[in-house]
């Protein structure tokens, strides 16, 4: 069965059985571009819902919208933010208009949930109306920035709980491997020795300060344009609809969100995003090279560094038997390589803006979205299926720390650059270790040559 709506442009039927309408069903004809959904992204249909529902608590406690109406426009909302209903929001994630077809969108589902609610038929807009009552005071470009915001807000807390457990699991193997001493790299040439536990330490370093980046990020997004309607003026908004309507909506979201200092530029501005974007970014590069190095540790078994034994989780070949791969490394590093991509994409897009707003929030919703949730992922399959269950090799790590060329380097404060020098060329041409080769020439009394070389001491030498 159909049921007959109309817009600006004529009347079209619409299947009785969807709740989106008329406005909804132009941005499918119009922006077949992905065939991704708008649902794929449940934080920003919650985050739409919660702003409707706050809106509406706005009015009735301006008394600017019948009570009973109010009733249903939140309990639709608060069934959506429920997680039902989500299968109705179909508008691609990619459309022209700034996110209209979003909002009209969420419009319409809303309005013909309520006014079921209230005993109608959906489409009966006469009782309950998408545009005159569930958008009431707003415009899609306060509606879908705030949205957004509340969305990438969401999707960054998790994101901030998915880096803390790779913290953990980085720490945690740091602490493992404390006492284990290998031999440190510049240039992938032997350096000087450390402990894989100092290595493992500074892993989980990088990964705090970088969740502090983001923390800080996503706290810059909590400044909402809600109640700027069109540009930002206001136009429109009942008096005194914004603040109550941003003061709801902390309430709804629990999300400590504030109003903008200043609305229009908040509407035409995408500086919150694309700081958010920049930590993403930060992070993604940095994992990415700490999955390098994991990749390049466990190299091997035999042609490698062979330093740490990553868990073995499937074939690595469907021709080289026993051949075993750093799959999960890989994996993380692709996500990282799509984030990096993603950063681009916004930033053409922020850049792109034009006057009072930016056309493009679609596409950086989009990626920011997709981007802190794909680390989420990657940051708990890291912790999970890699890191908590790697091995050192210490035997190994022993003999290269004792036979590396390396070790002449704690040799010159005693005998001056260039007698360590020749040491460690005669060490790598003839593959006689630094401290045999000392004691043999007698330049130090054998036992300061014993301190003077211990691993241990050379790797804190603090």
């Amino acid at each position: 069965m159909q049921r007959e709506e109309h817009d600006l442009i004529g009347g079209r039927e619409v299947g009785s059985e969807v709740y989106w309408g008329i406005h909804t069903l132009r941005a499918l004809e119009n922006f077949p571009l992905t065939g991704i959904p708008l649902s794929s992204h449940p934080e920003l249909v919650v985050a739409l819902a919660a702003v409707k529902e706050a809106a509406a608590l706005a009015h009735l406690e301006l008394g600017t919208l019948p009570e009973e109406e109010v009733r249903a426009i939140t309990s639709a909302c608060r069934e959506i933010r429920g997680g039902r209903l989500h299968d109705q929001f179909v508008v691609d994630v990619f459309q022209g208009g700034a996110g209209t077809s979003a909002n009209m969108n969420a419009n319409e589902v809303i309005a013909n949930r309520a006014l079921e609610l209230l005993g109608h038929e959906r489409g009966s807009y006469a009782h309950l109306h998408p545009n005159d009552d569930v958008n009431r005071s707003q415009s899609t470009n306060d509606v879908y920035p705030t949205a957004a915001k509340l969305a990438m807000y969401a999707a960054s807390g998790r994101l901030l709980d998915a880096m803390s457990v790779l913290r953990n699991a980085f720490s945690e193997r740091g602490g493992a491997f404390a006492k284990t001493v290998k031999l440190g790299r510049t240039q992938l040439q032997d350096a000087v020795p450390m402990t894989l536990g100092q290595e493992f330490d500074a892993f989980a370093l990088t990964v705090r300060d970088d969740a502090e980046l983001v923390r800080l990020a996503s706290e810059a997004l909590l400044e909402v344009n809600l109640g700027g309607t069109a540009i930002g003026t206001g136009l429109n908004a009942d008096a005194g609809f914004a603040a109550l309507a941003v003061t709801h909506l902390a309430a709804v979201s629990s999300a400590p969100v504030r109003p903008a200092r200043d609305r229009v530029e908040s509407t035409q501005g995408v500086g919150g995003f694309i700081r958010l974007s920049g930590a993403l970014r930060q992070f993604a590069l940095r994992l990415s090279k700490i999955c390098n190095d994991l990749r390049l540790l466990a190299s091997g078994p035999r042609a490698g560094l062979g330093e740490i034994r990553l868990p073995e989780l499937q074939a690595g070949s469907s021709i080289m038997p026993g051949k075993v791969n750093p799959v999960i490394p890989e994996a993380v590093n692709q996500v990282c390589f799509d984030v990096v991509g993603a950063d681009a994409a916004v930033c053409a897009a922020a850049q792109a803006g034009q006057l009072q707003l930016n056309a493009f929030e679609p596409l950086i919703v989009h990626h920011l979205l997709n981007s802190a949730n794909r680390l989420k992922a990657a940051c708990v399959l890291l912790a999970e299926r890699c890191v908590g269950g790697i091995e050192a090799n210490e035997e190994h790590l022993l003999v290269l720390v004792e036979s590396s060329s390396g070790l002449a380097t704690a040799l010159n404060p005693v005998i001056g650059y260039q007698r360590a020098t020749a040491l460690a060329r005669q060490c790598q041409a003839t593959g006689v270790p630094v401290r045999e080769l000392a004691a043999r020439e007698g330049l130090i009394p054998e036992e300061e040559l014993a301190s003077l070389l211990d691993p241990w001491r050379l790797a804190r030498p603090s």
